[in-house]
């Protein structure tokens, strides 16, 4: 018998590209989509789609058990302000919220992985099927980090990957070997832009870490098009990402734009 996989899908381009490797391997999955962040094409691109609000845990259950899931993926962003104030729980989530002893993200979707286990369905890696799409060690872009660049990055690592550890956030800012903007709810995007407005026109250097022990199952590290993007219109000129832990998105058009703009993108450990 086979393995029946399903897809929690949130929004952004993440679960299209599950779904479209994963196809390409083989692999027919169904889709659970939340009504407040998954993007309404899923329906064109997914043969069975359920659609569920964000804090709707007992429906997605009994969605995938019916459904026969015996292994289910996480892909695509919730924003973390939807997780704590715009969901609606149902009772099952209720009781897990009633649980946790902290309420962050890590927390949350762990607490919910275990649920999925105790009915039998195992989350697995959000990039099983996307692995030629992760960073790779070293100078990804054409150009590689101009010397105070390459200091910011050095300095900024050792402070992300503070921040990350204490689970505040993934991404910080840094000019001059001083930190301009930290990640908190708002997204890497967001803290880029308030970067911007805070630099007074000075080059920023965006660093973007995995967690320490980073489950990769859940909200893993992504950069793409959008980010170059943000950076351009922010003056930041170079990003370094985690290396084999973060996933590159529209990597052809990413890197079109960051050479033509000479943005430098390195991976480091």
């Amino acid at each position: 018998m086979s393995t029946k996989y399903g897809l929690l899908a949130g929004n952004g381009k993440f679960p299209f590209l599950v779904l479209d490797a994963a196809r390409h391997q083989g692999v027919d999955m169904v889709v659970a989509a939340i009504k407040e962040e998954t993007f309404p094409e899923i329906e064109n691109v997914a043969s069975i789609v359920e659609w569920m609000g964000i804090g709707q845990l007992g429906k997605l259950i009994k969605f995938f058990k019916r459904e026969g899931v015996s292994k289910a993926l996480m892909a695509g962003q919730v924003k973390h302000t939807q997780i704590f104030s715009g969901a609606i729980p149902d009772f099952r989530m209720f009781k897990l919220l009633a649980r946790l002893a902290t309420k962050n993200t890590n927390s949350l979707i762990g607490a919910v992985a275990n649920e999925l286990a105790s009915e039998g369905i195992e989350l697995i890696d959000s990039t099983t099927f996307l692995t030629p799409l992760l960073a790779t060690m070293g100078t990804i872009s054409q150009r590689n980090p101009n010397e105070a660049e390459q200091a910011n990055i050095e300095y900024g690592v050792r402070i992300a990957k503070e921040i990350a550890r204490l689970d505040l956030g993934q991404t910080i800012v840094v000019s001059d070997k001083a930190v301009v903007a930290i990640e908190a709810m708002e997204g890497t995007d967001a803290t880029i832009v308030r970067a911007g407005t805070l630099s007074k026109g000075r080059p920023l250097t965006v660093v973007k870490v995995a967690r320490p022990n980073q489950d990769m199952r859940f909200d893993v590290p992504v950069i793409g098009l959008p980010t170059i993007e943000t950076m351009i219109k922010a003056g930041a000129t170079a990003i370094s990402v985690t290396a084999d832990k973060t996933l590159i998105f529209d990597r052809e058009h990413m890197l079109s734009l960051a050479n033509k703009h000479s943005i430098s993108i390195v991976g480091v450990e």
